[in-house]
């Protein structure tokens, strides 16, 4: 089975390979950050940037998330084999349909603009409309790359897909710093292509190192690609609906004022770092081995992973929800303010970082229940979740960003993850009994509890200290929500209290 190896082990590989991977993302932001400031340039930047993730979402990731349980079982756990021919067609399909459509967004690029950032005028306009075309020209070489990584991850190997941030961000940071200054922030455009083209060729080394054949063919016939057909619609509806949220998002902040969108941006960037380290670390074994459990008809096995999923994802974010609670401009400090990144920049930014907190826990839980249904073969249940929290995020952009500005734009989206999460949850239990209420409900209860406790003792003690230099302040944040959460665990006897040992013996096992 594809699940031989240990999932656990895999998690903290994977956590500290994406942990080197992105320290070098927020070395890249910061420097991004000092050098441009929040401003139409950089604005320009990440709606431009938005548009290429777009493309990514509605057919990368949808093409991915499809094929993912259908590697899982053709891998079987096997290093070396004859090779994959649904993934030879998924992946050709996948080249030559992303292509396309890439092409018809560059030719178009100018009234697709306008519809992005409308607030965008003038030079920034125009600079949005160059960045736009450059930037698309990646969209085939991610979606190939996160193919390959799928495909290795089918086979149990994780290194790789968890090391390729650190060439992109490497290629980025040198971009940014050597020719930012001199030719703008066109450098970055050019950068992003290059460190693609970077990540894209080491995934190419376990392609290799394991020789898998990977060729060009189209067998839309076969039964692995007839599976994929059959999930990919919902998925391709589901990623639209999460695009029309991003879409909103960033053309409702190019209307708020200069900055907006880099503060929405940035703020983001910095809530889901720690969602990045441990759900998505999390989430990248134990999805195949959630396919590999429906697949034997394991249903106590897939219950199992579910639950240590949701406890784990909310027993180590829940502290970094806490301090960021409490030092929210000392983080954002530390994080981004340097150069022309200046104080007001960084006052916006915090504002953002504490609007999506809600949202963070939300988050990580609906990760590990869409993986969850995906695994059943449940995709339309999703997406029908997906389409209601993107109302839920529309109608809040509208009506919030007006009145509150970036923080309005920011709860919109808190207030759409929490939907999700809770929908998805239910849906999950009630349809397909993955989520045992007995032990979930108890887990929710004990992490409102100790985070609560949390943050009252972490944020008095924050105001207490007083301390002036950001890094002390956001380093004593941390301590003191972690301590006191860890606390209050043991003081509930909750059995999650061992989960950060746990973590660690198998950081040592590694």
């Amino acid at each position: 089975m594809a699940a031989r190896w240990s999932i656990g082990r895999a998690a903290v590989l994977v956590a500290g390979l994406t942990g080197v991977s992105t320290l070098l993302g927020f070395v890249r932001d910061a420097v991004i950050a000092a050098v441009y400031g929040a401003g139409p340039q950089l604005d320009a930047y990440f709606v431009a940037l938005g548009l290429a993730n777009i493309v990514l979402g509605l057919l990368g990731t949808s093409l991915t998330r499809a094929s993912t349980p259908v590697l899982a079982r053709e891998a079987d756990g096997e290093q070396e084999c004859p090779g994959h021919r649904t993934f030879d067609v998924v992946l050709t399909l996948a080249v030559v349909g992303i292509g396309a459509l890439s092409v018809a967004l560059g030719l178009a690029a100018a009234p697709v603009s306008r519809v992005l950032a409308p607030g965008l005028d003038g030079e920034a306009a125009d600079l949005l409309v160059l960045l736009t075309r450059i930037v698309l020209v990646t969209t085939v070489l991610v979606a190939a790359t996160d193919l390959l990584v799928a495909l290795a991850q089918a086979h149990g190997v994780f290194s790789w897909g968890a090391l390729q941030g650190v060439p992109f961000n490497l290629v980025m940071i040198a971009a940014a710093g050597l020719l930012g200054p001199r030719i703008g922030v066109v450098a970055l455009a050019v950068g992003f292509v290059v460190g693609s083209l970077a990540r894209l060729a080491l995934q190419l080394v376990p392609v290799a190192q394991h020789r898998w054949p990977v060729r060009p063919r189209l067998d839309p016939r076969s039964p692995g690609v007839r599976e994929i057909g059959w999930l990919l619609p919902p998925l391709l509806v589901g990623q639209a609906m999460l695009n029309v949220n991003t879409i909103v998002d960033r053309a409702v902040a190019s209307t708020v004022g200069e900055g907006a969108v880099t503060a929405v941006f940035l703020g983001w960037r910095l809530v889901n770092l720690p969602e990045t380290l441990v759900v998505a670390a999390l989430v990248a074994p134990l999805y195949p081995a959630m396919a590999a459990a429906a697949g034997a008809e394991d249903r106590e096995r897939l219950r199992a992973l579910v639950h240590r999923g949701l406890a784990v994802s909310l027993t180590l974010l829940a502290p970094v929800a806490v301090a960021l609670l409490a030092a929210p401009q000392q983080v954002v400090t530390l994080a981004f303010g340097r150069g022309a990144f200046d104080e007001r920049a960084v006052q916006v930014t915090a504002v953002a970082v504490v609007c999506f907190l809600p949202g963070l826990l939300a988050l990580a839980c609906r990760q590990v229940l869409v993986s969850a249904c995906y695994a059943v073969g449940d995709t339309r249940g999703p997406v029908a979740v997906g389409v209601l929290a993107m109302v839920v995020n529309v109608v809040g952009d509208l009506t919030l960003a007006p009145l509150l500005g970036v923080a309005g734009i920011v709860l919109a989206t808190s207030a759409s993850l929490l939907v999700a999460a809770g929908l998805t949850g239910w849906l999950a239990a009630r349809r397909h009994g993955l989520v045992p209420a007995r032990s979930t409900l108890p887990l929710l209860g004990r992490t409102a509890v100790a985070g609560l406790g949390a943050a009252l003792v972490t944020g008095y003690a924050v105001r207490l200290a007083g301390l002036e230099p950001a890094w002390a302040g956001a380093g004593l944040s941390l301590v003191v929500a972690a301590v006191t959460y860890q606390l209050a665990l043991a003081v509930l006897r909750a059995p999650e209290r061992y989960v950060a040992l746990q973590v660690v013996r198998q950081v040592r096992r590694r």
